[in-house]
This record gives C-alpha cells, sequence and structure tokens, in this order.
C-alpha cells in the first residue's frame, strides 16, 4: 500500500507474537493446542506487588508522573543496581521505560545513524535486529552455534568490530537459548571491547535472577569497570516477577545517554504508568525470597524438558545455564518426511507441521537468526511440558 511509510518494509512483526496468537487462535477453534511460544512466566505477579499497586491507586497515584520514572522508583534501581551489580548510579543516570523493549528501542533511536553498525550475536532475541533497522542502523548478526554452546568467541567479536561499529548487543542468560556466560568468557569479551573505544556495550540483563545450579551471573561494566562510561546496563521486572504485562524496564549509563533517551520518550509514549511504576518499586525493594523458590522450579522443569527432548529421535538438546528458554538442534530430521507427506526441510516447516499434526506450538529458529532450530519455553507447568514433550517425542519417531 503506497500510503504505508518506506520503514516498515525493514521490519516484520515478531514471530514469537505471531506463534502465540497462532495457537490462541487453534484453541478458539476448539483444537487442543499447547502453547510454548511465549517468554512469559506462569507464575502471578507476588501478592505484595499487586498490594503495592492497590494503595497507589487508593492514594490516587495515577497522574502523569516524570517522563522517564518517579523519583522514588530510580533511587530503587540505583539500591538494585549497587546491591546486586555493584555498579553505582545516580538517579540522573537512570531510565524508566514501558518495558524492558522500550529502553533499547529508546536508546538504538537516540544513538543510531545511517550506516551505524550494531553487533548482535545469534541466536538472537527477534526484537534486536528490528529495532535497529527502524532506528535507521545496519544489524550485524554474527552466529555462535551449538559448537560454542550458542555464545559468541572474543575472536568472533573482534573481526565484527568496524570503524562503524556503534553497539554491540549483549544478552545473558540469553533468549532463545538459555545461554550464560561465565565472568571469564565475559571478561575475554570485555577485554577486545576495551580495544575498541568506539564501541558502545547495551547489556540486555533481563534474566539476570533465573540462573541455575552453581551458575553466577555477572554484567559487563560489573566485570569490567572501564567500560562503564560506555555501557547501558537494561533490566526489568517482566521475568524475574513475573510482571510482564505491568511493562516496566529501566536502565543506568552516562547522563547524556539517558537524556536522549528521555527525549525520545516524551514524545512518544511519555511516562511509563503511574501504578506500573509504584508495583515496580515494590518489586525491587521488597521481599525476595521467593526468587529463589521460583528459580528451583524452572531448574527443575529445564531438567524435564531437555531429558525428555533429547530422547525424541533427531533432536538435540543443550542444557542452558539460565532464563527459561531451551533451543533444540534438528539437523537429524532435516529431509525427512511426516506421515501425510511433508518434508522436513527447514525449521519453520517442521514447527508447522508440529502445530498441525500435534497441537504443539514452538518458535522456528530462523526467526532467531540460527538454524535448524526451535524453541521451547517451558514457563510453563510439569504436567503440561510432559505432555508437550511426549508428543514432540512422537512427532519425530513417526518421521521417515
Amino acid at each position: 500500500m503506497a500510503f504505508l511509510s518506506d520503514t516498515l518494509a525493514r521490519v516484520k512483526p515478531s514471530p514469537t507474537i505471531a506463534v502465540t496468537t497462532k495457537a490462541q487462535q487453534l484453541k478458539a477453534e476448539g483444537r487442543d493446542v499447547i502453547g510454548l511460544g511465549a517468554g512469559e512466566p506462569d507464575f502471578d505477579t507476588p501478592e505484595h506487588i499487586r498490594e503495592a499497586a492497590k494503595r497507589a491507586i487508593d492514594a490516587g497515584k495515577t497522574r502523569y508522573t516524570a517522563v522517564d520514572g518517579i523519583p522514588e522508583l530510580k533511587a530503587a534501581i540505583c539500591a538494585k543496581f549497587l546491591r546486586e551489580n555493584g555498579l553505582t548510579y545516580t538517579p540522573a543516570q537512570i531510565s524508566v521505560g514501558t518495558g524492558g523493549k522500550q529502553i533499547l528501542y529508546n536508546a538504538l533511536m537516540a544513538t543510531l545513524n545511517p550506516g551505524d553498525e550494531v553487533i548482535i550475536p545469534a541466536p538472537y532475541w527477534v526484537s534486536y535486529p528490528d529495532m535497529v533497522l527502524l532506528a535507521g542502523g545496519t544489524p550485524v548478526p554474527v552466529v555462535a552455534g551449538i559448537e560454542t554452546a550458542f555464545k559468541l568467541t572474543p575472536e568472533q567479536l573482534e573481526a565484527a568490530i568496524t570503524p562503524r561499529t556503534k553497539w554491540f548487543i549483549f544478552n545473558s542468560p540469553s533468549n532463545p537459548t538459555g545461554a550464560g556466560y561465565t565472568r571469564a568468557e565475559l571478561k575475554a569479551l570485555t577485554d577486545v571491547l576495551m580495544r575498541h573505544p568506539h564501541v558502545w556495550v547495551m547489556s540486555d540483563d533481563m534474566y539476570e535472577h533465573l540462573v541455575f545450579d552453581d551458575f553466577e551471573f555477572c554484567t559487563p561494566a560489573e566485570v569490567e569497570p572501564g567500560l562503564y562510561d560506555r555501557t547501558l546496563t537494561c533490566n526489568g521486572v517482566s521475568k524475574a516477577y513475573a510482571m510482564t504485562g505491568w511493562r516496566i524496564g529501566y536502565c543506568g549509563g552516562p547522563v547524556a545517554l539517558i537524556k536522549a533517551m528521555g527525549t525520545i520518550q516524551s514524545q512518544s509514549t511519555s511516562n511509563p504508568c503511574s501504578v506500573s511504576q509504584w508495583a515496580a518499586l515494590e518489586a525491587l525493594s521488597g521481599p525476595q525470597e521467593f526468587l529463589a523458590d521460583w528459580r528451583r522450579v524452572f531448574q527443575c522443569r529445564r531438567d524435564l524438558v531437555v531429558g525428555m527432548l533429547n530422547q525424541a529421535p533427531g533432536i538435540r538438546c543443550p542444557k542452558p545455564e539460565g532464563a527459561f528458554y531451551v533451543y533444540p538442534d534438528i539437523s537429524g530430521l532435516i529431509g525427512k518426511a511426516t506421515p501425510a507427506g511433508t518434508v522436513i526441510s527447514n525449521d519453520e516447516v517442521f514447527a508447522t507441521a508440529l502445530l498441525e499434526e500435534t497441537g504443539v506450538a514452538v518458535v522456528f529458529g530462523a526467526a532467531f537468526g540460527v538454524s535448524p532450530n526451535f524453541r521451547v519455553s517451558y514457563a510453563t507447568s510439569d504436567a503440561v511440558l510432559r505432555e508437550a514433550c511426549a508428543r514432540i517425542q512422537a512427532f519425530c519417531a513417526a518421521l521417515v
């Protein structure tokens, strides 16, 4: 349609949202569908957080706030960064947005010019490249495959940097793989970045609290203080606190960048929801003990899914360090056919046939930049996961 902007042609709708929508449509039609596409905890938002929101409503805290966050929430974010990450920020270095996605988008919009490059390790969260494109930049995906446990090597990072590189986007634990970088692995990457002072770091720490076994989370500016002045440390309350619908993300970074991001936000959404901000304040400053309980639940689910998927013929499923995703490899299934005659030529065909024939909805790997794979979100009950994995096993076993 000639009426629409040329910008729209550079991006595509979110594949993860598309899968979730398709699963919901099939359910509405009466199909027995198990949706493993959405990255959303199945826990309710904790009661003390919900109560804080109710108190805010009753106290009339329902009006406009400062564009990029109320002072109380900014102070709590500063305290969180110091307490959990050893990072010292002032309120002037903090921005609060309508979800973690807006924080990333604001930063890219505020900094990218045509020709600027953004290095994005693949597999990547589906929104990273498209946000870069919307902001006028050029995404530079660098594939970190199963042979390196889906982690970028220092040599790969070094080779990808050019004079045009503006940002390096870092996500650990990762969506879609759950891969987490150890302190030593991250230090090797930050050593590379220290040799290239024109490259800024955007660290997406959204899954910080969802780590398993003995894995210890760390973030770039914590590992290499020399990067502090050119790092935007991003986080939010969506995943750890089961607050996806509340839409609160935040970041800490240099004052000039934070101000620029505020300018972008002032002309787009203005302030995040006032009630959600007060709820986020309680999330960050209130009781934290439940996080460990939830981690134990997610770790059990991870082990269940990894174990069952590795029993499916043709599937290889690494055990991730964090988040609530697995990213199985289906190289062993490519070229096989379903009993109905559908040839599994790629991971999108696999995901489509799996949904149509078994009712299990997953996201195909090409959406995340690395194939042939698919992503499973195990943020649902053990019973549902067992049934879904049993269906996947049967589907794979029937391929010829």
